[in-house]
């Protein structure tokens, strides 16, 4: 296993949508290994394919506080939604910036795991909202998308001054 260097907003492929994954080698269970890695190490509930530059449709979650609720969702999709919660999301991607946005309260979801195998889910509560979140990552969306154009501007401003501070101090 390795960490992953983890695209940070505004980099344009944070905006590529995910091509479906059809090969269940080794090297996908290996992927999914390096991302739970790079995900715990930056202390996150989730991390989607697309965040380290692999533009294949696999996010990774862990909503447990120790670490026992890992799952590999490989071709997600939401079969259904159900109600509306507000939900205070943050993104690996998007360090530091934490806004309250709308999600479905409930959903099902059908996805195959690292090995092939098709399962579906009925999800609610923080596990349905990250499963969302990363959903949307796949689809080359941000939680900011969903936000006034005003805030995003805002946003896109912070994240692009520190970036530029980040290449001053290097």
């Amino acid at each position: 296993m390795s960490l992953r260097d983890i695209l940070i907003y505004p980099d344009d492929r944070l905006r590529e949508i995910a091509r479906p994954i059809d090969s269940f080698e080794p090297a996908l269970a290996e992927l999914a290994d390096d991302m739970f890695e790079t995900m715990y190490q930056q202390r996150g509930i989730g991390l989607a394919a697309t965040q380290i530059d692999e533009h294949r449709r696999l996010f990774v979650v862990d909503v447990s506080e120790d670490r026992s609720g890992a799952f590999a969702f490989v071709n997600p999709e939401i079969l259904a939604r159900e109600g509306t919660v507000e939900s205070e999301e943050g993104c690996l991607s998007i360090p530091e910036i934490n806004e309250t946005i709308m999600r479905a309260e409930r959903i099902r979801v059908r996805a195959q795991d690292a090995k092939g195998q098709t399962f579906e889910q009925d999800l609610d509560g923080l596990l349905a909202i990250c499963v969302q979140h990363e959903l949307d990552h796949l689809d080359g969306r941000l939680f900011i998308d969903y936000l006034s154009p005003l805030k995003q501007q805002r946003i896109r401003k912070k994240m692009q001054k520190a970036a530029r501070r980040e290449r001053e101090r290097v």
